[in-house]
């Protein structure tokens, strides 16, 4: 008899948001770091523009094209080597500093009635690309709320030109999120 897949169920939290802003995800144990990093992408609602590195006990983890000095490749990573417990540091966008904790809250046994990954809760919308990390996006909302703030007309236009009209920091779409998830291209389970 085959023995089902497991999955791990990570929390991915922003670091420095206040509030928190978080996604608790259920991913194949067999993804790559490689992978994860399409998914908190996904998970974030942001597009991969920029560099990102992960840090798993105190060893740098990027893609091959991009490694730093004393980094490894992530796609030869997967969270199957990391137990309930451990943590991951995940670091997006050099000049933002988009600072990720990542915890791995448990280890088990796939659903086959579920497709995989997925986004079971989460908390708060994921910031805009480009809006400056958690300083820079908690002064983007500062001048939103504010139309006497000096730069409330620039910040206006430059969300009208992103798209990001109708933006509520407030609220997480899960809907969103798991439809985007769907459409990643990661390690299917087998069944």
């Amino acid at each position: 008899m085959p023995v089902r897949p497991s999955i791990h169920t990570i929390k991915v939290s922003l670091r420095y948001m206040k509030p928190p802003v978080w996604r608790r995800l259920q991913v194949p144990s067999a993804t790559t770091l490689a992978e994860l990093h399409n998914i908190i992408q996904a998970a974030m609602g942001w597009y991969d523009c920029h560099l990102h590195q992960f840090e798993v006990n105190g060893v740098h983890y990027a893609d091959t094209e991009h490694m730093l000095e004393d980094t490894t490749d992530e796609a030869g990573r997967t969270l199957a080597r990391i137990q309930a417990g451990g943590r991951i540091a995940y670091w997006y966008d050099f000049g933002d500093d988009w600072w990720h904790d990542i915890v791995v809250e448990s280890v088990d046994r796939a659903d086959p009635a579920l497709a995989y990954p997925r986004c079971v809760t989460g908390r708060r919308a994921g910031p805009p690309e480009d809006s400056g990390g958690p300083w820079g996006f908690a002064e983007l909302m500062r001048a939103l709320r504010d139309d006497k703030h000096p730069e409330h007309e620039m910040y206006s236009r430059w969300m009208e030109q992103i798209g990001e009209i109708g933006y509520d920091p407030a609220h997480c779409d899960l809907d969103e999120i798991n439809k985007a998830l769907s459409q990643l291209s990661v390690v299917a389970l087998q069944h």
